[in-house]
């Protein structure tokens, strides 16, 4: 039985999730791969837990409930520290166990040093966090250097969807990717769906809201970046050497609105109605459906709005669903399609426990 130690950064409702999870399969793990996981550390924004044979299940219990006032609040909590320091659940190395894995499930920036320093210290590393992935190049060709083989990131495009998977197994078998294009947001997939079926556009970003599809301020989804910073993650994989400002975004929004507050933003989200009334009309007479898109083509990457035939497997998305099509050397005629569900707490749980149990297996 190999013995995999735990450090999970983040206990929002992905870390929740992802805790569950892992307990929850614990035994199939262990009869079907050998694997035993156990968490030896959780941390949130502020606060640690830390046990280095293991955090037990009522410990764990009390993490997974406890996420509205915070880890250090807790009898077996402590302030989480200096990451860029000597964190002590990473330095103390993984004695007792066969390997540790590192679970980043923040939306945190600066991560890469940290991940670094603790890929250095021989810990294999999995991301939801897309942050390190879109660093200025330097310092992600140095977390790739340093990570080689020891560095997963499925959650990070598509949350559970096979994406990274398989493109990394396109590109490793010897294909040749030609182009990428897909819908790789569930807020901006649903807000389309509202439009598709004449709702109104602040309507639709409220209804969104209020389902909690958006973040808090809707303006980080509405704005482009987290499509962005997917499709540079996918552009990176191909190799080329982009930077985030390379990426040609388009906002849903006017730039003159980015300087409201969130109160504000809401209340003045009526004066885009005719705008997108009339993209839709426009696009409805042609036949046609808008969905915001993005593509990798070449050094060419960009994200934004396009219209596309009712006959074309994007104008069928439904909710948080996504989409991504691989045109390649092998799959050019027919190109190759992984679609569904790209957003929520289990499913990103999900993508992020294959990649442990992956990382579990490997002898290197």
């Amino acid at each position: 039985m190999r013995q995999i130690a735990l450090v999970q950064l983040g206990i929002g409702q992905v870390g929740g999730a992802l805790a569950k999870m892992v307990r929850a399969q614990r035994q199939q793990i262990e009869q079907k791969l050998g694997l035993r996981l156990t968490y030896t550390a959780i941390a949130d924004i502020d606060g640690l837990a830390w046990a280095e044979n293991g955090l037990d299940e009522e410990q764990l219990d009390e993490i997974v409930q406890v996420k509205a006032r915070g880890i250090a609040d807790l009898p077996f909590g402590q302030p989480i520290g200096d990451l860029t320091g000597s964190w002590k659940p990473v330095r103390s190395g993984f004695a007792g166990f066969d390997d540790g894995i590192l679970v980043d499930v923040t939306a945190a920036d600066g991560m890469e040093t940290f991940l670094e320093a603790a890929l250095r210290r021989g810990w294999a590393a999995v991301l939801a966090n897309k942050n390190p992935l879109v660093v200025p190049l330097p310092s992600y060709q140095r977390l790739m250097a340093t990570a080689g083989r020891r560095l997963r990131y499925e959650a990070t495009v598509g949350a559970g969807l096979p994406v990274i998977a398989t493109l990394r197994t396109l590109l490793d078998t010897g294909d040749e990717v030609q182009r990428i294009e897909g819908c790789f947001s569930g807020t901006l997939g649903y807000l389309c769906h509202c439009l598709q079926e004449e709702m109104s556009f602040s309507a639709g970003v409220r209804e969104a809201k209020a389902l909690g599809y958006t973040e808090p301020d809707p303006r980080e989804d509405l704005g482009g970046m987290d499509v962005a910073r997917k499709a540079l993650i996918l552009a990176r994989m191909l190799g080329h050497e982009l930077e985030l400002a390379d990426v040609e975004v388009e906002a849903l929004f006017p730039v003159k609105m980015a300087a409201l507050s969130v109160e504000e933003f809401m209340a003045t989200l009526g004066r885009l109605d005719g705008e997108y009334e009339h993209r839709i009309a426009a696009a409805r007479a042609r036949g046609r459906v808008l969905r915001y898109v993005a593509e990798v083509e070449g050094s060419c990457c960009k994200v934004g709005w396009r219209e596309v035939g009712k006959e074309d497997l994007m104008a069928a998305l439904r909710g948080p669903d996504n989409i991504v099509r691989f045109t390649t050397k092998r799959y050019k005629d027919n190109p190759l399609v992984i679609a569904g569900p790209g957003a929520g707490p289990e499913v990103t749980a999900a993508g992020l426990l294959g990649d442990i149990l992956a990382l579990a297996q490997q002898r290197d």
